[in-house]
């Protein structure tokens, strides 16, 4: 990367692993309902276009935690809901998500994710656009099944929110008058609003009743802010196997995340130009990712945003508290603890 390893990252590179850990204590508890979610999702991309299962194919079999379904299941364990609609309600939230990455990478012009280029280089924007529309349809589909309009309410206004977060971002890509509060509610929207439809959604479908899912929902809002926060500190001071992309993705595509909002706000006169060209005009040259790093550094930008991050954790946590206390519970703790302390 250009630079020694700073003690934050060497720090974030140790506790990247105890996330993981978490992850797979959830998976081990939601493993059997898990696996045939992912039976569900193979069974609704077939189609009679070969494409269509080959490009949404190539997506959601490039890897992946499988964070979002996860919540769901969890959720409904939380409440210990004795049924299958949370399977088929798990589905539609990872198709979603499935759905807006296929939009995200044609947006954003990525080349690629996970390691592996996108079915936008493989296929075309045009292609990707398209099977990302089949995907959402199939998600709205399992929704339907599932027979509750409290339910299909909540993801199809998460689905709505989750498109403006899109265009509220090309508001602020390569702007460096970008505020920190614009910059929340794109995460809010963009990131936030799933997780927290993912969470509701489960305890919706258990019959849990009005408070207890609304002690989900700004769970998984809470939680989802803390995520990307972290996200977009790890893409200029972790290292790729604990972020899952690589490194200096957001600086390259000109994102005005919280770091850069950090830093930008406080920066030197004489160090302005310098953000104008390398943000607003994306004229980068070698170095400029790793000056850039220095003086987030210098100005406690990463370290703001680590914070900020910790301010949303802690909220996720009271939410939680207000919901019954079992290994679901106890293992959602977890992983939100550990997810905040990948960029500690």
């Amino acid at each position: 990367m250009g630079l020694a390893a700073t003690a934050s990252e060497t720090i974030a590179a140790k506790r990247a692993p105890e996330f993981l850990s978490a992850v797979d204590r959830l998976r081990a508890l939601t493993d059997a309902d898990l696996q045939a979610v992912n039976r569900e999702i193979l069974g609704r991309l077939d189609s009679p276009v070969a494409m269509i299962p080959q490009l949404a194919g190539h997506l959601i079999n490039a890897g992946g935690k499988r964070l979002r379904p996860m919540l769901t299941l969890a959720s409904a364990g939380v409440f210990s809901y004795d049924g299958d609609d949370h399977v088929k309600l798990a589905a539609a939230v990872e198709l979603i998500h499935g759905a807006t990455l296929l939009h995200d990478d044609v947006v954003d012009g990525s080349a690629l994710r996970r390691g592996a280029s996108t079915a936008n280089i493989i296929w075309g924007n045009k292609e990707s656009v398209l099977v990302g529309d089949f995907i959402f349809s199939r998600a709205f589909e399992l929704m339907v099944e599932a027979k509750n309009l409290g339910v299909l309410r909540a993801l199809s206004h998460a689905s709505g929110v989750i498109a403006e977060g899109e265009v509220l971002q090309l508001t602020t890509q390569k702007n460096i008058a970008a505020t920190f509060e614009t910059y929340i509610n794109v995460v809010k929207a963009k990131t936030a609003a799933l997780f927290a439809a993912a969470t509701e959604v489960g305890a919706m479908i258990s019959g849990s009743g009005a408070q207890d899912e609304d002690a989900m929902r700004r769970f998984g809002d809470h939680f989802g802010v803390a995520y990307q926060l972290i996200d977009d500190a790890l893409d200029y001071s972790g290292f790729e196997y604990a972020l899952g992309k690589t490194i200096g993705d957001d600086f390259r595509e000109g994102k005005m995340t919280a770091p850069v909002v950090f830093a930008v706000a406080r920066a030197r006169d004489e160090e302005k130009p310098f953000w104008r060209r390398v943000i607003t005009e994306g004229r980068q040259e070698k170095g400029d990712f790793e000056k850039a790093r220095e003086l987030m550094e210098r100005d406690g930008a990463l370290e703001d945003t680590i914070e900020c991050a910790r301010s949303y954790t802690r909220k996720a946590l009271d939410a939680l508290e207000d919901a019954p206390q079992n290994d679901f519970t106890s293992a959602l703790a977890d992983l939100v603890e550990t997810s905040t302390a990948r960029g500690a």
